[in-house]
């Protein structure tokens, strides 16, 4: 028989008072019912509407505080020590949720320390707010390039009263990272540091241990880190005392700052000196001079886009034709877009790949802690038909359904707490390690009332989300079909789970392939032809002045020892990407790009091994080779010559250079990006790199010690820091070696708690099943039929999941490669691997409760009936 519309008779009971409910409830449905047979269904609708909505008034409507004023005190007490009961009676459900829970919970909050260590870059800086970096557009070819490179020249401008209305302070520090060795006495170590201007001292705000910040005013003084301090001097206050740098210059020690925290721009500088040292007494108003970097502090009041503004055209009358051409404009990029928005495309600032690993990470952290969470839900709602009866009692003695849902977040609070502490202490335990993968120096801040209130809202939020559909979903029980034993989950009630379970999986096969590949990007870059041999190759910096003049003295005596096979020497590191120089022309045509210029001794080819395609090396045999020149393929490639053995290139006023030969080219930059065009060129004055080839018939144990002998006889005074190339270019692949370890271990937790959680489903699900496998024992059914019965269902999830997670990996994987130049191409064979070894996962821990339930006596699940 029709009845009156559903959503108005809800609407009565919800707004009801529970004691007029019967009464009302028994009167509408008689006039509904009578309207029904004489007026017709339409008009007996619209009057009962019509009804219910007059009754909408006081006297009827029941207190807004009618329920929760019967859930005292007491009874939420009553709540925790049943959800404490139901955890100890059933300890395997409760150890996969309070597992599965503490492991999801622990690595959202890893995740979560390493997101804010990178989006607090900086922070350490009093001034965070107010500095900014001088940056510099120009356009090249049509593309805007941005470059924070600049002269003296510019900083001396800014320094002045012109843009003193703009600025606090302004201090210029030597663009590179320089590599000095200090010494006192016999104690000598080669350490990292910058030259920079004393304002810098109180621009970075340093934390001084002793001395002060402004240390830097006097041309002979130096600032050293705590570290470096304790390792010169112990743990005395050497403020007053001299370090030696490079064994030349003598520098009092003005103040010791903290070191710097690993999550700031300048955390690898082990000392401060000043820049006037630096220059040596050179002027500082030069226009053509591009090796430093500007900061600035901001009056208050004077905002970024303003300061930009005003310094757009500042460097266009200290400039030259060639220079204006290229349309130099000057900007402001303040502190806190250093980290993580540092990367620009034709002037524009874009997003850069940390900050798309941040978003990756937060993004993986959630899907992490959605998975522990799901898993929850699917065995507190697998559960249902136990805890039904309880349900449907409470119900008949009073409870309302809020009620229960306070008593089954309450069980959701209980375990959320105890997986919190769990997390706590797995990421105790893990911390170390996650730090030396991520390469960060994160810490639990225990003292902390913030991060104390950030864990409570962390667990809160975690128990609404794993607790909110188990708690809708099992007090919705109606209690006259539990308690008459009619109620049964039927397909409606598991179609929500087999949607979760879904979603897990797929999310699991989604971390799986990203981390394969990830590993076959690696792989690709480790592939790749570098261009010279690795192998055997020491490099050493030749910091101290004694190695003036020791050269061809040092190469004859390594040689000599038969340990090595070559020597060469370089202005710059084999694999760095510094250097860069314009001013070309060939054939009377300028050519604009510029180049990374190189100068190297004879035997710089030899010694590396780098691999001709056309032409010769250099040679002491012919003494016009001081004026001859190596070129690699993307330089020729960028010059457009088609022979280009015995045509000569002009560099500016240093002269006209023959290009002798054309070398493959040689990866200094990172593998995954295109090669630098270079351009090689002899010298015979002392340069700062050396270079020993190791003879291939010696292990590098032996001849170590030998090479470390000759250098300590004739450069004493110089500590023996060597470094194996192969090692140095390895280290450029520790970024996505990163990313790859953290991959593996998010994916593999994934597929840990995906499994638990399958795991405990399957046991509920054979637990409940257990008559109907009796029948079927009884009936004849063999033990491989029962497994297929019972493992069927949850291998269709997992191929739905397969179909929903391979097309979209392969969309986000083809996104996430194409920011590399150079990159991989996504192969079937890792998608069918993770497919299958996902079906086959599934079915080993399927298969261990379906097995055990076919195997089970028909006799034990049918005693009692």
């Amino acid at each position: 028989m029709p009845g009156p519309p559903g959503l108005f008779m809800r609407f009565l009971r919800w707004f009801c008072q529970p004691k007029l409910l019967s009464h009302i409830e028994g009167d509408l449905l008689e006039l509904y019912h009578e309207r029904l047979r004489r007026q017709g269904k339409r008009q007996a609708d619209l009057r009962f509407i019509g009804d219910v909505i007059l009754l909408f008034r006081p006297g009827i409507i029941r207190s807004a505080f009618e329920r929760t004023t019967q859930t005292p005190y007491g009874m939420y007490t009553s709540y925790f020590k049943i959800g404490w009961r139901n955890l100890l009676r059933h300890k395997g459900y409760s150890l996969i949720n309070i597992g599965g829970l503490g492991a999801g919970m622990a690595t959202a909050l890893l995740i979560t320390l390493w997101i804010y260590d990178e989006l607090s870059f900086n922070k350490y800086h009093d001034h965070y707010n107010t500095i900014v970096q001088v940056e510099r557009s120009e356009t090249w070819d049509g593309t805007v390039e941005v470059n924070g490179i600049h002269t003296t020249g510019l900083g001396s401008l800014l320094r002045g009263d012109t843009y003193d209305a703009l600025f606090e302070r302004v201090a210029m520090v030597r663009a590179n990272l320089e590599e000095r060795v200090v010494a006192v006495g016999e104690r000598k170590f080669t350490q990292q540091g910058y030259f920079m201007q004393p304002e810098g001292g109180e621009l970075f705000s340093l934390r001084m241990k002793y001395g002060s910040r402004d240390g830097l005013k006097d041309m002979k003084s130096i600032l050293l880190s705590a570290s470096l301090a304790e390792k010169l001097f112990g743990d005395i206050d050497p403020v007053n005392q001299v370090v030696t740098m490079d064994a030349q210059a003598e520098l009092k020690v003005m103040g010791v700052y903290d070191d710097l925290p690993r999550n700031t721009t300048f955390h690898e500088a082990s000392y401060f000196a000043p820049l006037d040292h630096y220059l040596g007494g050179q002027g500082l108003e030069t226009w053509d001079n591009y090796h430093m970097y500007i900061y600035a502090q901001l009056r208050p009041g004077i905002n970024v886009a303003r300061a930009s503004a005003v310094l757009r055209d500042i460097m266009l009358p200290h400039l030259d034709a060639e220079h204006l051409q290229h349309k130099p404009a000057v900007f402001l990029q303040p502190m806190s877009r250093w980290h993580l928005y540092s990367q620009f495309e034709n002037g524009i600032s874009v997003t850069s790949e940390r900050l798309r690993t941040v978003w990756y990470y937060g993004i993986i952290g959630g899907f992490i802690l959605l998975l522990a969470c799901i898993n929850f839900m699917n065995l507190s709602t697998a559960r249902s038909e136990k805890r039904a009866k309880e349900v449907g009692i409470r119900k008949s003695i009073g409870s309302y359904r809020l009620q229960l849902i306070q008593q089954f977040y309450g069980e959701s609070f209980l375990m959320a707490g105890l997986s919190f502490v769990v997390a706590l202490a797995l990421v105790g335990l893990t911390l170390p390690w996650f730090n030396a993968i991520s390469d960060k120096a994160l810490t639990l801040p225990w003292s902390s009332s913030i991060f104390w209130l950030a864990c409570v809202g962390f667990t809160i939020f975690t128990a609404f989300l794993a607790g909110s559909y188990p708690a809708l979903y099992l007090s919705s029980f109606s209690p006259v079909k539990v308690l008459k034993g009619t109620f049964r989950a039927g397909p409606a009630a598991s179609a929500p789970r087999k949607v979760l379970v879904v979603i897990q999986f797929s999310i699991s096969l989604m971390l799986m392939i990203a981390t394969l590949v990830v590993h076959q990007q690696i792989q690709f870059g480790k592939n790749r032809a570098s261009g010279y041999t690795r192998e055997g190759l020491l490099s050493l910096r030749a910091a101290s002045p004694e190695y003036a003049g020791r050269y061809q003295v040092l190469r004859q005596e390594l040689k000599n020892t038969g340990m090595v096979e070559e020597m060469a020497e370089a202005n710059y590191p084999v694999n760095s990407t510094k250097g860069w120089n314009g001013g070309f022309s060939w054939k009377g045509q300028a050519i604009e790009p510029s180049f990374n210029t190189i100068f190297v001794s004879h035997e710089y080819g030899k010694t590396v091994g780098w691999e001709f395609t056309e032409g010769r090396d250099f040679s002491r045999d012919y003494v016009s080779d001081i004026q001859g020149i190596v070129i690699n393929e993307s330089a020729l490639h960028l010059l457009g010559m088609k022979h280009p053995v015995g045509e000569s290139l002009v560099w500016g006023e240093r002269g006209t250079y023959k290009i002798l030969g054309v070398v493959k080219d040689m990866i200094k930059g990172s593998p995954f990006e295109k090669t630098d065009a270079s351009i090689i060129f002899l010298s015979e004055n002392d340069m700062r790199w050396l270079y020993m080839r190791l003879t291939p018939t010696v292990s590098p144990h032996e001849a170590i010690p030998a090479i470390q002998h000759v250098f300590a006889t004739l450069i004493p005074s110089a500590p023996f820091d060597y470094t194996f190339v192969d090692d140095i270019y390895a280290a450029k692949f520790a970024a996505e070696e990163r990313i790859g370890q953290l991959a593996t271990l998010f994916s593999v937790l994934t597929v840990v708690i995906s499994c638990l959680g399958l795991f405990g489903l399957a046991s509920y699900v054979a637990e409940q099943r257990t008559k109907e496998i009796g029948i079927r024992k009884v009936l004849g059914a063999s033990v491989t039929s029962l497994w297929q019965m019972q493992s069927r269902d949850f291998v269709r999830l997992v191929v739905i999941a397969c179909c929903v997670a391979l097309p979209l990996s392969f969309l986000v994987m083809q996104r996430w490669l194409e920011h590399y130049e150079y990159h991989t191409t996504l192969a079937w064979p890792v998608f069918v691997f993770v497919g299958g070894g996902a079906l086959v996962l599934t079915l080993l821990v399927v298969s261990y409760q379906a097995l055990r339930a076919a195997v089970t006596s028909p006799v034990k699940s049918l005693r009692s009936e």
